[in-house]
């Protein structure tokens, strides 16, 4: 596998050091994904300004979480469900939809259950949803603006967990306690 660094402020090319500066503040810290996207500015930026951008769609923090998390497991991307597990908790998402979303079991509550499944039908089909899917979406009381929403969302990971598939991102420190393997999810 091809190593990368891991950049900081010191060591990051000059187009990721506003974004890592970004980062810091926002967590007090530069998480190694975003240190390792530091490598090339173009990525960096597309992703830390499409995670803005999908913080203002009319979704929930709970149900961004949703999306982000179902996309991390279906994506096997370790890193980021950990780091999404404890921004979740952070962001006071309740404690069942985390377990839920971590062991690939459903959500209790049934809208967001709905929200679950079809950002999964969105992961799994890549973007092919059948006219089943999309009426169960609706029906639970999203709309078809949400629908897009959870695309900007699925596109969001792909950003990030292919760059620590490729990368092989160590996990921080921070995220530690919400280490997460497939095999988690498989048990349930």
């Amino acid at each position: 596998m091809t190593s990368f660094t891991v950049h900081n402020l010191a060591t990051a090319p000059e187009g990721s050091q506003p974004f890592l500066n970004a980062a810091k503040g926002a967590y007090g810290f530069v998480p190694n994904l975003l240190g390792t996207m530091a490598e090339a500015p173009a990525i960096l930026e597309g992703y830390m300004i499409l995670a803005g951008i999908f913080e203002k769609t009319d979704l929930s923090e709970t149900e961004r979480q949703i999306i982000l998390m179902t996309n991390n497991r279906l994506n096997g991307c370790h890193y980021c469900m950990a780091a999404h597990t404890s921004i979740s908790q952070g962001a006071g998402v309740p404690a069942d939809v985390i377990d839920a979303l971590r062991t690939n079991t459903p959500i209790a509550d049934t809208k967001l259950e709905a929200l679950r499944t079809f950002a999964a039908v969105i992961n799994e089909t890549r973007g092919w949803p059948q006219p089943a899917d999309i009426e169960a979406f609706l029906g639970a009381g999203y709309t078809r603006q949400n629908m897009l929403e959870v695309i900007l969302g699925t596109a969001l990971k792909v950003l990030s967990n292919y760059t620590n598939h490729v990368a092989e991102t160590e996990l921080d420190p921070a995220f530690a306690a919400n280490a997460w393997t497939a095999d988690l999810a498989e048990v349930a």
